[in-house]
């Protein structure tokens, strides 16, 4: 059976082509339709102002100063002393030998005598406790008794004297403050009583236990190997009172 058409001529041959064609253009003006842009116009002018900027030159007036030439230098003073030697004076030269030693030279030998060394006395000082002292100190009133009478008769006195010269504070009495306060003195080699000090409650009784012991009399000093020494010792003192 035979075409009656041509296919040649036939019109819908080539529609697929043509439709991808148009479908390509028409995405082509869409996308350049969406990446068009416009502006607002602005109401402000701005303009490029080109400012020249105009050099002076400042003109610095030369001033024309008069000073005086500087003083000429002071001449310099020669002083030529000549010294007129005659030919038959000798000069003397001085020789200065050296005072090196060497292998050569003979060492002198010398040899001390026990009588040529010079010993000088010195005075130890020594502080013993009263405790371990050979020879306590006496105090006045306690002369020719033994060591140990001598001892306990020191002690004694001692306890009589706090007793005898002790005086309550005013004001730590009106303010209640008592307590123990411990003594160490020293008793030095010509028998006075020197660096006494003291730790109480209070700074007010300290001074009054101090005072105390500062007003203890001479005595004869403390002998350690039959030679005077410094003795130290310690007396509590007791500050307590009854309230009314």
């Amino acid at each position: 059976m035979e075409a009656k058409k041509n296919p040649q001529t036939e019109i819908g041959r080539n529609s697929s082509i043509y439709f991808a064609i148009g479908l390509n253009i028409m995405l082509f003006l869409s996308w350049q339709a969406l990446e068009y842009r416009t502006y607002e116009e602005s109401d402000v002018e701005i303009d490029i102002l080109n400012v020249e900027a105009e050099e002076e030159e400042e003109e610095i007036p030369i001033l024309n100063i008069n000073m005086p030439p500087p003083p000429p230098p002071p001449p310099a003073v020669i002083q030529q002393n000549i010294q007129i030697v005659e030919d038959v004076v000798d000069i003397e030269e001085t020789v200065i030998e050296s005072t090196e030693t060497n292998q050569d030279d003979a060492i002198e030998e010398r040899v001390v005598s026990v009588s040529d060394v010079y010993v000088e006395d010195y005075e130890e000082d020594v502080e013993v406790a009263f405790a371990v002292i050979e020879s306590v100190p006496v105090f006045p009133g306690c002369e020719g008794k033994s060591r140990a009478e001598t001892k306990e008769c020191f002690q004694n006195k001692i306890q009589k004297h706090v007793m005898d010269n002790f005086e309550y504070p005013k004001t730590a009495l009106e303010m209640g403050i008592q307590g123990r306060v411990s003594v160490v003195f020293v008793i030095d080699t010509k028998g006075h009583t020197i660096n006494v000090r003291s730790r109480g409650p209070d700074r007010l009784l300290e001074e009054e236990a101090e005072r105390i012991i500062n007003l203890l009399p001479q005595m004869k000093p403390g002998m350690q190997r039959g030679r005077p020494v410094k003795v130290s010792y310690a007396v509590p003192i007791y500050f307590k009172f009854r309230p009314s």
